[in-house]
């Protein structure tokens, strides 16, 4: 069946009406003539899975990546950039119910600075959109950078020289599983980190990447099909930094830092500009990237953070940057009083706010709440919570994730008087 894509939907789909029935078609923008064939039902809609663009819209562009179309990462590259962050604008107004506008990131070809590259039976590179079982053969990762080339092309050469076995999705079998890549934007430093099944690495491993400034070697014992483990061993430094304006950051294997350093520059002045007073708590405070920042700019900081690993790399970058922020373990909805802090940072998983969080900032009445969220369904669920007692007073969009439907969000909420 044919139709024309009318709109995008909040996911970057393209939406195609046939009859009644509204049928989403990937990699297409409105304007475009496509050809239907085939689809499948997927949570009570229907997604295109072979089809056609028959007659291209205007208002199409020319993809830089080869690998658009098949693989799973990027799913915009066909618009032009502009459309990008107005499609993510208007995204965010609609899910909001103001206007919200959306800072482009000043780089959006190799602004990653983190990719997970699986290594297996079907190819080195990343999953086949609207599968787990197959992947798609790449030689490079133009949202990573040219370093990517590099690294998989020194892949290539340890595989074919020592013949390792590779993973076989979903069997669970074979001994070399992904290749982690990190980067520092601002530094140049690069990590890489060879994830595999327990068996024994080859001693000359290391060699291969002998021009990165951190080498790692993780195990996945487990059954999940995932992109890390347990450090078995690294060579050269045991981390690489990472720098936002006068902060450094020490990035680990397994520590998560926000993936377009360009934006986080953007996104921690954001936050910075939103906070008043003088006592700040950073909740879900990860390595401490937004309260080192804050601390830094002369601010008390407190953070509480989840995972102990997290916390003990926050503190190590506390004494790093020479600030006095405290980073703690616990539970975002066990914290004793929120009261006595000026402002409240919150920057949750993509799940939003447990309820019971809800209800403490409700009871406890911080004077000032900033939330970073990259989830904007869950953000505007949890503001209609919050709009019992605050005022939604600024709302801006970042542009963290060109070429995806994904936006970051940093909302500032006042006590209402």
């Amino acid at each position: 069946m044919r139709g024309i894509v009318e709109r995008l939907d909040f996911d970057g789909m393209g939406v195609v009406r046939v009859g009644k029935r509204e049928i989403l078609v990937p990699f297409t923008t409105p304007g475009d003539v496509v050809e239907v064939r085939k689809w499948r039902r997927k949570k009570r809609k229907l997604i295109a899975v072979d089809f056609e663009v028959v007659k291209p819209s205007p208002k199409r562009t020319e993809p830089r990546c080869p690998y658009f179309g098949t693989c799973g990462g990027c799913l915009l590259q066909h618009l032009p950039y502009e459309a990008q962050v107005e499609f993510k604008a208007g995204k965010l107004s609609a899910l909001l119910g103001i206007d919200v506008e959306v800072v482009p990131s000043p780089v959006i070809y190799g602004h990653r600075n983190r990719i997970d590259v699986v290594i297996s039976t079907k190819g080195i590179g990343f999953r086949r959109r609207g599968t787990w079982w197959d992947a798609v053969d790449i030689e490079e990762c133009p949202v990573f950078g040219k370093t990517s080339r590099r690294v998989l092309r020194s892949l290539r050469e340890f595989i074919d020289d020592h013949r390792p076995s590779l993973y076989e999705i979903g069997k669970n079998e074979g001994f070399l599983r992904y290749i982690v890549m990190r980067e520092g934007k601002f530094t140049g430093e690069l990590m890489v980190n060879l994830v595999t099944s327990e068996g024994s690495l080859s001693e000359d491993f290391p060699s291969y990447f002998d021009y990165a400034d951190s080498i790692y070697w993780s195990v996945n014992r487990t059954q999940s099909d995932v992109s890390y483990g347990e450090i078995e061993r690294f060579w050269k430094s045991e981390f690489i930094r990472e720098r936002l304006d006068d902060v450094v950051y020490l990035i680990h294997p397994n520590s998560f830092f926000q993936t377009n350093s360009y934006q986080a520059v953007a996104l921690v002045r954001e936050v910075s500009k939103l906070v008043d007073g003088e006592r700040v708590l950073d909740l879900y405070s990860g390595v401490g990237t937004f309260g080192i920042y804050l601390a830094k700019r002369g601010f008390f900081v407190e953070g509480i953070e989840v995972n102990p690993f997290a916390v003990e790399m926050a503190n190590r970058n506390a004494e790093l940057n020479g600030v006095g922020a405290v980073f703690k373990v616990g539970e975002d909805r066990d914290v004793e009083s929120l009261a006595e802090y000026d402002t409240v940072v919150l920057d949750p998983p993509r799940v939003g706010l447990h309820p019971k969080l809800v209800r403490k900032i409700l009871k406890d009445e911080p004077r000032s709440i900033v939330y970073v969220s990259c989830n904007p369904k869950t953000l505007a669920d949890n503001l209609r919570a919050l709009s019992e007692k605050y005022s939604l007073e600024e709302a801006v969009g970042i542009d963290m994730f060109p070429h995806t439907p994904h936006v970051e969000t940093v909302v500032k909420l006042k006590l209402k008087v």
